[in-house]
């Protein structure tokens, strides 16, 4: 049986970021994986956990899900330090990766995992301003300008899938079943 590892990144703020957008991507993901035969256990990062816990689940995962929300181009910070906290034990990576005998064995190659990953994000930002050398990311694409997320699971080892994302969560004419309906999508794409 595939085993996924399902992290919620979100942080509560009353009024701007409850969490309900978060957790219907959650519950729609975890449905699917239950539906397609797959091992599932979650973290809520925001409701607390026990760094011991977090590391086993790691290691346990073949896959990992990470759905957060963009707070101020990067992640909440109770996810960064969720990551502190458990990636510094040593558990998830033997080293840097580099060897003072083998200079073929580069920065960032010494992660102990096996298995992928997948972001999931939400953004108030429009979709039209990545990849658009005049937008706010000065032509970053959405996955370049997550790279500090990116880097964070493959120099444990991760490999990434194909990155989701809904955008202008703010403005009001979002339609919620089409999104969940392309993120179902991409979902069968990454895992089936």
């Amino acid at each position: 049986m595939k085993k996924v590892l399902i992290l919620n990144g979100h942080q509560y703020y009353d009024i701007v970021a409850r969490g309900e957008l978060t957790q219907k991507i959650i519950d729609k993901a975890t449905q699917f994986f239950i539906n397609n035969g797959f091992e599932v256990k979650h973290t809520d990062i925001d409701k607390g956990y026990k760094v011991e816990d977090e590391i086993e689940k790691l290691i346990w995962a073949d896959y990992v899900l990470f759905q957060y929300p963009v707070y101020w181009m990067g992640v909440p910070w109770i996810a960064k330090k969720y990551f502190d906290e458990v990636l510094t034990q040593g558990k998830h990576y033997k080293n840097d990766g580099r060897s003072r005998d083998d200079i073929s064995k580069t920065y960032g190659s010494g992660g102990l995992l096996k298995g992928e990953y997948m972001l999931s994000l939400t953004y108030n930002c429009p979709k039209s301003e990545f990849n658009n050398k005049e937008g706010f990311f000065d032509g970053l694409s959405l996955d370049e300008a997550n790279i500090a997320a990116h880097k964070t699971f493959q120099f444990c080892g991760l490999t990434p899938l194909k990155t989701y994302s809904i955008h202008d969560i703010f403005k009001g004419d979002m339609d919620l079943n089409k999104e969940l309906v392309q993120f179902e999508n991409t979902l069968k794409e990454n895992f089936l």
